[in-house]
């Protein structure tokens, strides 16, 4: 397979129920990047369980039939990806560090090297760093800066949020890409390329918590400041949803599916005493109904205990009652009737459900649900990718020594989010 155009990027969502391929083409610049959308692909996937492989076999199919039906609709071919990395195998942490200036003012080499000291600690044998992301500066022990280029002073720190993964996990699914013929272009946890596709600027600047319920694991995600503060994944998912639904109604768990996806809903309030549903049949049960607000009742309560788990972590972190732009839930599990009206009572502050929309045109309304939120991202992350580069000048012959140079300064200005 060729190479791809430069400007033709592929977003890779590798979840647990299925894998989603999206194929954009990247326009703008650094400050105001967007996608045209040109390719979609789906396919149901039960090789992973929580952002982890658990067969090689099955993901690399569901890859490669997603790749090909996104392929087929955008009539083009690419040979890279943007892959997406979530799971309880993700961390977060903070890191300080701080070098003296060399120069009459700070310059972009300083801000490289002071971010290089802060993520420049061990993770051990079994995990790596994924991103580095600059959170705030201070010079000479002034704090609260955002951009420190230009400045004068004799010191400068910086703290620093380092997101690291197991390296085993990325490993295997960089095996699964790779099998079905294609390669990563990099890993990017979901959560901010959900934030790409799905939040304001104004509400990453006041303070929100992000929250994508997926079906094998729900992830946690505090933005305040313009940056992302805190990531967590939790257990409780929508595949519990289900479960739950096939002790409740006694039915397979396809049919639990489909119930939960036709019938469902969030609050049990909003459904009316009268509504019936009927209950898939077989040889030994007959014909069945179930009032529908039994159904809203199973499913509410473990949305319910999954909200609240997600609140529980929003206070772990400090969060609690600091965040003016409140809870946007996205994800597969928001599309549930009723979820907002949920999310109200369990956090008590506003709550929407995210959709991707804005920077996105072409095929845009083929992505605009919330479980497209995180392939939404992936392109809208590789098309900032694609301006970046642009803006550095990649692509034309630079000698080593401005290689060297440009190399890491770039490498911080891609995580500077």
């Amino acid at each position: 397979m060729t190479s791809s155009p430069p400007h033709l990027v592929a977003g890779l969502d590798l979840g647990s129920t299925k894998v989603v391929a999206v194929i954009a083409d990247a326009a703008g610049d650094a400050r105001d990047s967007y996608a045209r959308i040109l390719g979609v692909g789906m396919a149901s996937n039960s090789g992973l369980r929580r952002g982890v492989v658990r067969d090689i076999e099955e993901t690399t199919r569901a890859i490669a039939k997603a790749m090909k039906d996104a392929e087929r609709m955008a009539g083009v071919e690419v040979a890279q990806v943007y892959a997406g990395v979530a799971g309880e195998h993700v961390a977060g942490r903070t890191s300080h560090g701080v070098v003296s200036v060399t120069g009459d003012e700070i310059r972009t080499g300083d801000v490289a090297r002071v971010n290089d000291v802060a993520s420049n600690i061990s993770f051990g044998r079994d995990h790596e760093l994924l991103h580095a992301i600059p959170l705030d500066y201070l010079i000479d022990q002034q704090a609260g800066i955002s951009d420190p280029i230009g400045m004068t002073g004799s010191r400068l720190e910086a703290e620093v949020y380092l997101v690291t993964v197991l390296s085993s996990v990325l490993q295997n699914l960089g095996k699964c890409v790779e099998r079905a013929g294609y390669h990563v272009g990099e890993f990017v946890l979901e959560p901010l390329a959900a934030s790409r596709a799905v939040l304001t600027p104004d509400e990453r600047d006041l303070g929100c918590a992000l929250i994508d319920l997926g079906g094998g694991s729900t992830n946690v995600s505090i933005f305040s400041g313009g940056k992302i503060r805190h990531t967590g994944s939790l257990l409780c998912a929508g595949g519990h949803v289900t479960s739950d639904i096939v002790h409740g109604l006694q039915v397979t768990q396809l049919d639990a599916e489909r119930l939960k996806q036709r019938y469902g809903a969030a609050f049990e309030p909003i459904i009316a005493e009268d509504e019936v549903v009927e209950l898939p049949s077989t040889p030994g049960q007959g014909p069945r109904t179930a009032e529908r607000r039994v159904l809203a009742h199973i499913m509410q309560a473990r949305l319910q205990e999954i909200l609240e788990f997600a609140a529980n972590e929003i206070a772990r972190a400090g969060y609690q009652e600091r965040l003016p732009a409140g809870v946007v839930v996205t994800g597969g599990g928001a599309l549930t009737p009723g979820m907002v009206e949920l999310g109200r009572e369990v956090f008590a502050m506003p709550v929407r459900i995210g959709s991707p929309g804005e920077q996105l045109s072409g095929l845009a309304d083929s992505v605009e649900s919330s479980r497209m939120t995180v392939a939404a991202g992936l392109v809208l992350h590789g098309a900032y990718e694609v301006a970046l580069s642009n803006f550095a000048g990649v692509g034309g012959r630079r000698s080593p020594a401005v290689e060297k140079l440009l190399g890491p300064v770039k490498r911080w200005l891609q995580d500077f989010f």
